[in-house]
C-alpha cells in the first residue's frame, strides 16, 4: 500500500514537472514574440528619436541553394573542367577494371574444334627450339618456344615446329606430344622445302576423321609464329667478326623470311595469321656493343610493318609482338648465370687487338655484367602465351603488342626520353668504354705493366686481377 503510494506521488510530481516546464515555454514564445513586436513597432515609430529607437531584428537565416533541373544545365557548363575530370576519371577507372575482367576471360581461350569433338585449328611456330639458324645460341632446346608448343597443344591446337636436321627433328618426336609434329623445312635446300610445303599443304586440305568411324573434317591453319632467338653476338664493332656479321643477317632475317614465304600461299588461302616475336628490350634503347642485334630487330620490324600492308587485301593479319623479359627458371634449370656472363666477357675480351681491349674492354666487360635491362623482372611465361593464344583466337588482332617485363618501359624510355637520359641508364658517361685506366689495369685485366705492352694479343689467367 505504502508502494503504491510512493508510486503515484513520484507520478503526480513528473506529471506537474512536466506541464511546469511546458508552461515556462510556452511564457518564453509569448514573451519573446511580444518583445520582437514592441522592438519591430518602435525601430518603424517616426516620433521616438534615432537613438532611441531598438534595432530591427536580424533577418532569417537564408535556405540551402536548390539547383533547379532547368538551371542544372547552366551549373555544368559554369563548372565544365570539375565535370570533365570527375567524368574522365571514372570512365578510366571503369574502362581498367572492365579491360581486367575481359583480360581474365581470355586467359582460358582454347581452339576449336570439330563437330565431332576433334582437333581442327593448325599452327606453325618457327622458334629456337630444333631450328638449324639457332644453333648459334648453343642449345636448340629454348624454354621459352618449348613452353609455347606445349601450351597450344594443351589449348587445343595442332603445332607444327619448323626443323631442318634429322637431330632437330628427334627432338620435337622425344616430348611425346601427339599434336606436337616435326615440319621439316631446310631453307638451304630450297627443292627439299617445297617439297615439304607441298605435303602440308595436301595435309591440310585432304579431310581426315578424328578417330575410326568418325566424319571427315578439314583442318583450318591458324596462324605462323615466328619466335627468333634472343641470343645475338655482342661486342665492339671494330672487333666483330664478318662472320658473326653473316650470320646473324643470314640466319634471323632470311630463315624467318624465306620460310612465311614458303607458307605464303597456304596463308593466304585460309586467311591464317602471322606473329611475328622480337625482343624488345636492347633495341629500343640501342646501347654499346649490341649493333647486330638492333640491326636485326629494326629490319624485322621493317618487315613486319610492309607485309602487313601487302597482305590486307588478303584479309591476313600481321601481328608483331614485342616481348620483354620472362621469368624461365622453372623450365631452364641452372644458376650461376652472372658468373657464365663475367666469364663470357672475359673469354670475348682476350681474343681482341690490344688496341681494342684498351678501348672498349672497361665498358664491355660492365655491360655484359649488369646488360641493358637485365634489372627487369621477367614476367611469367602464361603472359606471353594468353597473348599468343588471343592473336590467334580474337576477331581482330592488334598491329602491336607487348608482352613481358619492361618490353612498354624500354620502348618509352628509348622513344622519348631525352639522349642524356638513356646514356645515363647505360652508363654511357665519361670514363667508361674510353681508354681510362686505373691502378691494375682494365677492369682487372693485366698488372702494373698494363697487361699488353709487349704487344702480346693474349694475357694469360695469371693476370686478372679483380672485377
Amino acid at each position: 500500500m505504502a508502494d503504491q503510494l510512493q508510486e503515484q506521488l513520484t507520478n503526480l510530481a513528473w506529471t506537474l514537472k512536466s506541464q511546469l516546464f511546458t508552461a515556462a515555454d510556452m511564457l518564453d514564445r509569448q514573451a519573446d514574440l511580444a518583445a520582437t513586436l514592441i522592438r519591430e513597432t518602435l525601430s518603424s515609430t517616426p516620433w521616438l528619436p534615432e537613438a532611441a529607437r531598438p534595432p530591427p531584428p536580424p533577418p532569417p537565416p537564408p535556405l540551402a541553394r536548390i539547383i533547379p533541373r532547368a538551371g542544372m544545365g547552366r551549373w555544368v557548363k559554369d563548372n565544365k573542367w570539375a565535370v570533365g575530370i570527375v567524368v574522365a576519371t571514372g570512365v578510366g577507372i571503369g574502362a581498367w577494371v572492365y579491360g581486367k575482367r575481359k583480360q581474365r576471360r581470355r586467359a582460358g581461350r582454347r581452339a576449336r574444334k570439330a563437330a565431332d569433338g576433334g582437333r581442327k585449328e593448325v599452327v606453325g611456330l618457327m622458334g629456337p627450339w630444333g631450328c638449324v639458324w639457332l644453333v648459334l645460341a648453343g642449345s636448340p632446346h629454348d624454354p621459352v618456344a618449348r613452353s609455347l608448343a606445349l601450351d597450344l597443344d594443351r589449348r587445343g591446337f595442332i603445332v607444327f615446329v619448323a626443323v631442318s636436321t634429322v637431330e632437330d627433328e628427334q627432338v620435337v618426336i622425344n616430348e611425346g606430344r601427339a599434336d606436337v609434329r616435326p615440319l621439316n623445312i631446310d631453307i638451304l635446300d630450297p627443292d627439299s622445302s617445297q617439297s615439304a610445303i607441298e605435303k602440308f599443304h595436301t595435309y591440310l586440305t585432304t579431310p581426315i576423321p578424328s578417330f575410326p568411324g568418325a566424319h571427315p573434317h578439314r583442318l583450318h591453319f591458324s596462324g605462323l609464329i615466328l619466335l627468333p632467338t634472343t641470343s645475338y653476338p655482342t661486342g665492339p664493332l671494330e672487333t666483330l667478326p664478318l662472320e658473326h656479321w653473316s650470320d646473324t643477317l643470314n640466319l634471323k632475317l632470311l630463315s624467318p623470311i624465306l620460310t612465311t614465304k614458303l607458307l605464303l600461299r597456304p596463308i593466304c588461302e585460309t586467311h591464317a595469321r602471322i606473329i611475328l616475336c622480337t625482343p624488345n628490350i636492347i633495341p629500343p634503347l640501342s646501347p654499346p656493343f649490341h649493333a647486330p642485334e638492333c640491326a636485326a630487330v629494326a629490319a624485322l620490324h621493317g618487315i613486319a610493318a610492309s607485309l602487313r600492308r601487302e597482305l590486307a587485301p588478303s584479309a591476313v593479319s600481321v601481328c608483331l609482338m614485342k616481348l620483354g623479359t620472362f621469368d624461365t627458371a622453372a623450365a631452364m634449370p641452372g644458376g650461376g648465370k652472372g658468373v657464365q656472363l663475367l666469364n663470357a666477357a672475359r673469354a670475348d675480351i682476350l681474343g681482341w687487338a690490344p688496341g681494342a681491349r684498351a678501348a672498349y674492354a672497361r665498358g664491355y666487360a660492365a655491360m655484359r655484367a649488369g646488360g641493358a635491362g637485365g634489372g627487369v623482372r621477367g614476367s611469367p611465361l602464361r603472359e606471353l602465351h594468353r597473348a599468343v593464344a588471343e592473336a590467334l583466337t580474337c576477331g581482330v588482332p592488334r598491329e602491336v603488342v607487348y608482352v613481358g617485363g619492361g618490353s612498354v618501359v624500354y620502348e618509352v624510355l628509348g622513344r622519348w626520353a631525352p639522349e642524356w637520359v638513356v646514356g645515363w641508364w647505360l652508363g654511357c658517361g665519361a670514363g667508361v668504354g674510353v681508354g681510362k685506366e686505373e691502378g691494375g689495369g682494365w677492369w682487372g685485366m693485366g698488372g702494373g705493366n698494363g697487361g699488353s705492352a709487349g704487344g702480346s694479343g693474349s694475357v694469360s689467367e695469371g693476370e686478372w686481377e679483380r672485377v
